[in-house]
């Protein structure tokens, strides 16, 4: 008999990351790969998380801590609001499944980018909702079209903020206007996961809007700027009823021990965070004058990570640059994304897109 699956699951592409290291060794006979696909911290996790984890192995026949008693709590001193503001996720992705769990019934809708990260229309469509996908401009959220595209159905939107994976802000002034038209009744959900990597003054302070009493969430991972990626630990913080009504919908113990150990190290690591900041800077300049000499267009970024045009099939370049021994992200089209590394891998980087270019003249 065959399964009977819902139309909208059906419709649904499972998430493809890229290959492992060492597979890709194995697979090309290669004995360096470098990776520039997940816009990983190069420079690795918080010493001081790596501190923090020593003897954690006496730890692991215990369940964690289920409430995250003193992870929350350093979140909520650092932003100044309240323990009950906060929620941990498995990675802030899995806040964004309890968003739609939370708030969304079938044929309500999400407004999104069409350009964004790719697990808010997985999220929404998979619990029945319809994603409300909105054309970017200039490679940027446009929130006016975003507003107009508000209907009485409309529960949550979703603002990408920097932009995965275009690199692009929406601006203070851009959100103040978005946020003077929302109506109440929708959530805006800001996933600040690059927030810690931007450079302008110009952007937004979400976190006011929640002191504010709006019904906004603002999410943001250890998984970036602070180098826990491997142990999927994100966070976000609303109002108190937001947070009361995700915490019916979360599972018990989602933030395992190890992750709640690291991050509430790292989250003390201003050292670490400023050197991060400081190796990206320098890194997206030389990436950037390296892609500009092979003339080759990417977009400004405020990220750890530039998206550029190929001008030529994306698909077969990425194949071309895997060969080579680099793993970036090919996007759509003439499109990919690179997370910018430490020097010699930027180097490595541009000498191998190069050599692909070249041969394809």
């Amino acid at each position: 008999m065959a399964l009977q699956v819902h139309p909208d699951i059906l419709s649904l592409s499972p998430y493809v990351p890229g290959k492992p290291i060492d597979e890709l060794q194995r697979e090309l006979g290669l004995t360096r790969i470098i990776k520039l696909a997940s816009n990983e911290n190069p420079l690795g996790p918080s010493p001081k998380a790596v501190a923090a984890l020593s003897g954690a192995q006496d730890l692991l026949h215990r369940y964690p801590d289920g409430s995250a008693y003193r992870l929350r709590q350093a979140i909520a001193d650092r932003w100044k609001v309240a323990e009950g503001q906060v929620i941990l996720g498995n990675g802030s992705d899995e806040i964004l499944g309890l968003l739609a769990r939370t708030f969304l019934i079938p044929g309500d809708e999400a407004i999104m980018a069409d350009h964004t990260f790719v697990i808010y229309k997985m999220e929404v469509t998979a619990v029945h909702g319809k994603p409300v996908v909105v054309p970017l401009v200039n490679w940027t959220h446009d929130l006016e079209s975003m507003v107009r595209a508000v209907t009485p159905r409309t529960r949550l939107l979703f603002l990408c903020n920097p932009n995965n994976p275009t690199g692009t802000i929406v601006s203070a002034e851009a959100v103040d206007r978005l946020m003077a038209k929302v109506p109440d009744d929708v959530i805006v959900v800001f996933d600040e996961a690059y927030c810690e990597y931007v450079r302008t003054p110009r952007f937004p302070d979400a976190i006011a809007y929640v002191k504010q009493g709006r019904n906004v969430i603002v999410l943001r991972t250890f998984s970036k700027i602070y180098g826990l990626a491997g142990l999927r630990i994100g966070y976000g913080i609303s109002t108190v009823e937001i947070i009361d009504y995700l915490n019916r919908v979360r599972p018990p113990f989602n933030a395992n021990s190890l992750a709640q150990k690291a991050a509430l190290a790292a989250l003390g690591d201003d050292e670490h965070v400023a050197k991060s900041r400081t190796v990206n800077a320098a890194g997206m300049e030389q990436v950037e004058n390296g892609l500009r000499a092979l003339g080759v267009t990417s977009i400004p970024s405020e990220t750890n990570f530039l998206y550029f045009d190929a001008k030529q099939d994306g698909r077969l370049v990425f194949e071309a640059l895997l060969r080579e021994g680099i793993i970036v992200r090919h996007i759509d089209g003439a499109m990919l994304r690179v997370t910018i590394g430490q020097p010699d891998e930027n180097a490595a980087f541009l000498q191998a897109l190069k050599k692909v270019l070249d041969g394809s003249r």
